[in-house]
This record gives C-alpha cells, sequence and structure tokens, in this order.
C-alpha cells in the first residue's frame, strides 16, 4: 500500500480562519438524488471527486484508485468508488459498503457545490473539461445508452423531474441545445456553468484542487504526480510504470470491456462508456461562428479566469 506523507501544519492552522462553504439546496433528478449525501459519516482522510459529468471522471477514478490501492490491475472504480448521489442504486449497500472499507475510500459526485455537503474533513479533486468536448463526449454517452438503462433511470420510484432518453437530435443541435439551456436535451443534468465557477471560487481551500482533462492529456504523469502530492500519497517508484499504464485509456477501455454489468447498460459496452478520450471531435462538425459562440455564452456567466480554465486548462499565474 502506498505510503501517506505527514500532514502539513499550515492546513490545521488555516482552518480556523476559512469559510467553508455549506450545502443551500437539494437536487434530484432522474439521474441525481444530493439528500443521499446528508447522512455520510465522513472519515478524515476520504476523496471526493466531483465533475460536471463527461469531464474525465471515470479517468480521475482510476488515478486515485492506482495512488490509493497500490496499483491494482483492473478498472478499480466500479468496485472502489461507487457514484453515493446516483439514485438508482440502493442506497443503504452502498452506505454499508463504504463503512466496511478498510482502504481509504475515494467517492464519486457530479452535484454542484452548494448542493453537496462538504466536510473539511475531506479532500476534494474538481476535474474540468472543455465545455465543447463535454457535448461531444455527452452525446456519445448519452446515444449509448440500452433501453435497460433508460428504464432504470425513469422506472426506479422515485424519479424527480423528465425522463431520460437517447439524443433527440443530432450531436451539431445537441450542441446548440445546450448553448441555449445550459442542458442536454432528453438528459437533465444540471448547469454547467454555475457547477464550474462554484467550485472555481473554491479552488484556494486547502483541500480542493483542481485538475484539467488538457493538462491529464498533455502530461498525465506529472498531472498524477500533483495529485499524489495533494492527496499526500507516496508513489512506490517500482509501482510508477504499472500506474501509467493502468490509466492509459487503450487500457482503461479493454479492462472496461470485461464489466458485464456495462453490457448491460451500454450499446457496446465498456467500448462505449470508455470511449475516445479525445478532444476538439467538435472542429469537423460546428462552423467558426458555432465554436465561438461557446466562448460568448461562458463569458456570460462565468468570470474570465474560470472561462479560461474550463477552455484551456489554463491556471492565473
Amino acid at each position: 500500500m502506498p505510503k501517506k506523507t505527514k500532514k502539513k501544519t499550515t492546513t490545521t492552522k488555516r482552518a480556523s480562519q476559512i469559510s467553508w462553504p455549506k450545502k443551500t439546496r437539494e437536487i434530484q433528478t432522474a439521474i441525481v438524488d444530493s439528500t443521499r449525501w446528508n447522512g455520510f459519516k465522513f472519515r478524515d482522510d476520504d476523496v471526493v471527486i466531483d465533475t460536471f459529468g463527461k469531464a474525465g471522471t471515470t479517468w480521475m477514478q482510476q488515478i486515485v484508485g492506482q495512488l490509493l490501492l497500490g496499483a491494482p490491475d483492473g478498472v478499480s472504480a466500479a468496485a472502489s468508488s461507487p457514484w453515493l448521489d446516483m439514485r438508482i442504486v440502493p442506497l443503504e449497500p452502498m452506505l454499508a459498503q463504504l463503512e466496511a472499507q478498510r482502504d481509504r475510500r475515494f467517492i464519486k459526485t457530479h452535484l454542484p457545490v452548494d448542493a453537496l455537503v462538504f466536510s473539511r474533513r475531506a479532500k476534494y479533486i474538481y476535474v474540468g473539461r472543455d465545455a465543447r468536448d463535454i457535448v461531444w463526449s455527452a452525446y456519445n454517452h448519452q446515444a449509448g445508452f440500452t433501453q435497460e438503462a433508460l428504464d432504470a433511470f425513469n422506472e426506479t420510484p422515485g424519479r424527480v423531474g423528465p425522463r431520460i432518453t437517447n439524443p433527440p437530435c443530432d450531436v451539431r443541435d445537441y450542441y446548440l441545445h445546450f448553448l441555449e439551456y445550459d442542458d442536454f436535451p432528453g438528459f437533465e443534468f444540471g448547469g454547467l456553468w454555475e457547477h464550474t465557477q462554484g467550485w472555481w471560487n473554491l479552488r484556494a481551500l486547502p483541500n480542493v484542487l483542481l485538475v484539467h482533462f488538457n493538462d491529464l492529456k498533455a502530461n498525465m504523469g506529472r498531472e498524477i504526480k500533483r495529485i499524489a502530492r495533494f492527496l499526500e500519497v507516496e508513489i512506490d517508484a517500482a509501482q510508477w510504470p504499472a500506474i501509467l499504464e493502468h490509466c492509459s485509456f487503450d487500457y482503461m477501455r479493454g479492462a472496461s470491456m470485461k464489466i458485464e454489468e456495462l453490457d448491460r447498460f451500454f450499446k457496446g459496452g465498456g467500448a462505449t462508456f470508455i470511449h475516445k478520450g479525445t478532444n476538439g471531435r467538435w472542429k469537423d462538425v460546428l462552423a467558426a461562428s458555432e465554436i465561438a459562440r461557446c466562448d460568448e455564452v461562458a463569458a456570460r456567466y462565468l468570470t474570465p479566469a474560470c472561462a479560461r480554465w474550463l477552455k484551456t486548462g489554463k491556471l492565473p499565474s
């Protein structure tokens, strides 16, 4: 198992001076139920991975799992990193699994921070990605849902809001709908802009780390080491080659294709769930004015520095 480094005393000293975020609302859709976090019992070393969705969630789960669990073979996310707010999975067994877990826990969520129970005891990793790439990935994800997946979302008792469907239009119109309404047609997921700005505003907190998809693509090894420092984990040099291999998209796709549950929920199984992991597929579909319009919309809702980070991954100097 990886060693945990000594905690910095500066974090403790600063904690009493910090204005910590507080939950101010609940979000319930066909997909998520934020109330499922309300009774969760945090531990001091918990890790919460948050994204808007289709920004690199599973990739980050895989990276964190490799660091915390000692470079295990296979995809650890499904077994070791549950999506707590996903309402179609029974809550009590999930909480029992987390309570019984002796390894350091890492939990997935897609909630905006104002709908999330925020613990100063946990560490939070937020992953961002260019909005256009998120839209393209979301379209593929939604188009891949089987009828069994749609039935699970729509027929599980307690659904709030509209039914989930496969995309009712082509990807270009799907993108234009997103720009107009800040959601995906047939796949209510909440607003990207407020989700991103909320986490951006917390970037200075000692237990929050922002990671960008572009940086993971450009230099995954560097970013994994940065994540390890944040989690206070020493990387075993002997495990480093395995960590890099296990976090590659080819490896994750191959491992996902062996998970039977994904065959039930996605057409094409794991090969659809872990798709291409590439950026810029929209460049061959959209007109220049349609590409630029995304920046114009982002500028209405995000601060300039946040908009720049979401698009490029570049942080203020």
